[in-house]
């Protein structure tokens, strides 16, 4: 994670592999801010705000007086999210620093 992210979103990113490993699954409740917030030495209003992004994202649901959930689909929609934006935005940097290198998908297959 990049250290010049906002925090709201580094910890939005944090969630987001937690929920896409299955630490929190479908159907499961969050952490409270309160203690997200605690957990990882941050502000509960920055915690808010990644939360907040969630819902947005319509990835979690608010029960009122009892938490957050994650929603059914939100670990593949996460998924789907972030391969799209790892080929529009990370993979063409990579392909031009393989061709700088001269190094082919069969160099890299070989490793596998």
């Amino acid at each position: 994670m990049s250290e010049t992210k906002p925090v709201y979103l580094r910890l939005r990113e944090r969630i987001a592999a937690a929920i896409m490993a299955g630490d929190y699954a479908e159907g499961q409740m969050l952490p409270s801010v309160r203690a997200f917030a605690a957990e990882q030495g941050a502000n509960p209003l920055t915690v808010a705000k990644a939360y907040q992004q969630f819902q947005a994202d319509g990835l979690i649901r608010v029960q009122r007086g009892v938490g957050m959930f994650v929603r059914e689909g939100a670990a593949d929609r996460l998924r789907q999210s972030e391969r799209e934006q790892f080929m529009a935005e990370e993979w063409p940097r990579i392909r031009r620093r393989m061709a700088r290198l001269d190094i082919r998908l069969a160099d890299l297959a070989d490793l596998v």
